[in-house]
């Protein structure tokens, strides 16, 4: 992988109707997102969106289902991003969230469209989008092998 290259996870979570989004600040301004970040080395990519949804949320997730695949190339960089959808815990107050998160919320399906304007990158409504239209592929479709010798 060269270092134009990354790979993303997100998770999209539903309860009852409002969908679970994180306002970060960036640059000064303040960006919507699903919980998501990059994957770190060592890591599957189910590890991932658990890990990235704790550091963003204070909340456990449980994957349940993989709703997208996203491949972007720009001029400079390629992007792939696997959404993922699943159940939350509730929050862990004893946490505090990652650098740069303002707050994690569960917020309208409204709300999220009028706010297209401060998304943090494209992938967000293309993520929503496809969560609501089904189907999901189970988690078994992804194969991770950790060939690194661990002697």
């Amino acid at each position: 992988m060269n270092a134009n290259m990354h790979i993303t996870v997100a998770v999209v979570v539903e309860s009852a109707g409002p969908f679970l989004m994180v306002a970060e600040r960036i640059g000064g301004a303040i960006m919507f997102n699903q919980p998501a970040g990059h994957l770190e080395p060592g890591e599957s990519l189910i590890e991932a969106a658990i890990r990235e949804t704790l550091e963003e949320t204070a909340r456990s997730f449980e994957p349940e289902g993989l709703s997208g695949i996203y491949h972007v190339n720009q001029p400079d960089s390629t992007w792939l991003r696997f959404a993922f959808a699943g159940r939350v815990g509730k929050p862990d107050r004893s946490r505090t969230l990652e650098e740069g998160v303002v707050e994690a919320r569960f917020i309208s399906l409204d709300e999220i469209r009028a706010r297209q304007s401060a998304y943090r990158s494209p992938f967000v409504m293309a993520c929503m989008h496809d969560y609501l239209a089904g189907p999901r592929l189970p988690l078994s479709t992804l194969k991770y092998f950790d060939l690194r010798d661990k002697s």
